[in-house]
């Protein structure tokens, strides 16, 4: 345990070292935010992936399939599509927003100022909720391993992620994405095989498991609640700030379009990996707290110094989403709300100390939502709401060159949160579906109705 113990405390530190060095000497908001613009493909590639593998969709997807079988597997799939359609469809367009440093930017170019900051107020929550569930996951890391309480788990990690993110902004975080891809790409892998072995193999683990574990819908599911947990994987992060600033890094529209379309390749069998570790658990354990299940096979399978490496796996998971969504929430609140509200113009340098603020604040606010709900998953789903239903339908329609108006965006955001408040409220229980996707169809419909009333309206006259 003592060398585990070691390697732990050295990666942390390295990552540390790496971070605040790599990111010296930032001189404005545009480095804090977009570093420069040249990365190549694989960096795109490492950064992304390194991202969205947060708690969520491994300790998290881990537990759930735990509990439920490998429906959550697939459900996580439509996440995979939606960084596919990205690849496809919108990377390769985002030369039209050169000097872009963030979502609000983006709208901003065809819903005006009240789109930028109403996109920058919605940036911040989100990004604050989705850096909950990843620091809430590392306090589980911290305490099945470390033996300390999650709570103190939760202020050790989420510590270090601030210290390098704030001051290194996202060259920071760019270079600690790379160590902690490669780090988390093959210790996940290797904990699933040993945990296969500790069992006696693919053969006795799948001997050990419920027959309704491999049933799409999972058993007392229904078919539309599988659909609407698809679909809100589909949607949930769907164009959230920390993916859209990584469209902005790398060197031209094709690097970045080739390095998203392999991000969501990997994702494929790295969430079949993830979610296969909750199977071991349940055939090692079946009374596990299913929060427990990926930390229980690491502990149980691994030994001693494999294990640190692993277990320094784990902790990558959690550091490389809350680091990147830390900037995306300081990125998003100066750029997209103090500057458009502010009536004059703001120092470069006085633009960068507060988004170091900003930066910092916001783990402070994520703590909050990591004690409060206890799930990894359910944050990120309660995160989600903050966003899919109000922003995606509007921000997908700039990206892809759409018909836009700015009546539309607030008609079709005033109805995508109507929507998922009143479906959550009285019919999410009875239907099985989440309002959240509902909510995005309501936004949509809106969005394109009223567009199309208000770019017909002149030639009826």
């Amino acid at each position: 345990m003592l060398i585990d113990n070691a390697i732990v405390a050295l990666y942390l530190l390295v990552i540390l070292i790496v971070g605040v060095l790599g990111g010296r000497r930032l001189r404005n908001l545009e480095e804090f935010s977009v570093a420069g613009r040249a990365y190549p493909a694989w960096i795109v590639f490492a950064t992304l992936s390194a991202t969205f593998i947060g708690g969520g969709f491994s300790t998290g997807n881990a537990e759930k399939v735990f509990l439920f079988g490998v429906v959550n597997i697939v459900a996580l799939w439509g996440f995979s599509l939606k960084e596919m359609l990205v690849a496809k469809f919108i990377a390769p367009r985002m030369g039209r927003f050169s000097q872009a440093l963030s979502t609000g930017d983006v709208m901003r170019s065809a819903y005006g100022k009240t789109g930028q900051v109403v996109t920058g107020f919605f940036s911040v929550l989100l990004c604050a909720g989705i850096v909950g569930a990843q620091v809430g996951a590392m306090g589980i890391v911290f305490n099945v391993f470390l033996g300390v309480s999650p709570v103190v788990g939760i202020l050790i990690g989420c510590g270090i992620v601030i210290t390098y993110s704030t001051v290194g902004g996202m060259r920071a975080v760019v270079l600690t994405d790379v160590v902690q891809f490669i780090v988390l790409a093959t210790g996940i892998p290797t904990a699933l095989i040993f945990g296969i072995m500790k069992v006696g193999g693919p053969e006795a683990v799948l001997a050990k498991l419920p027959a309704g574990h491999f049933s799409i819908p999972a058993p007392g599911m229904g078919l539309v609640a599988f659909i609407s947990l698809f679909l809100t994987f589909v949607l949930g992060e769907t164009l959230v700030p920390p993916y859209v600033q990584r469209l902005f890094i790398g060197r031209d529209p094709k690097t970045t379009a080739r390095g998203t379309w392999y991000s969501g390749i990997f994702s494929v069998p790295f969430f079949a990996v993830t979610g296969s570790i909750g199977l071991v658990a349940l055939a090692l354990k079946p009374d596990l707290d299913a929060n427990l299940a990926m930390p229980y096979v690491i502990q149980t399978c691994l030994p001693i110094g494999l294990r640190g490496i692993v277990v320094a796996g784990i902790i990558s998971i959690v550091m490389s989403s809350a680091d990147s969504f830390l900037n995306g929430a300081a990125t998003g609140c100066v750029q997209d709300i103090i500057l458009p509200l502010r009536r004059t113009p703001m120092k470069s340098h006085t633009q960068l100390l507060i988004a170091k603020w900003v930066n910092a604040l916001t783990g402070l606010l994520a703590i909050v939502f990591a004690i409060k709900i206890r799930s990894v998953l359910d944050i990120l789903i309660v995160a989600y709401n903050f966003w899919a239903p109000i922003i995606v339908v509007p921000l997908a329609a700039v990206l892809l060159g759409r018909s836009t108006s700015r009546g539309g965006f607030i008609a079709g955001a005033s109805g995508g949160v109507a929507g998922m408040l009143l479906w959550n409220a009285f019919f999410r229980k009875s239907t099985g579906m989440d309002g959240l996707v509902v909510g995005v169809f309501c936004n949509l419909i809106l969005f394109a109705l009223t567009t199309c009333w208000i770019k017909c309206r002149p030639s009826a006259n």
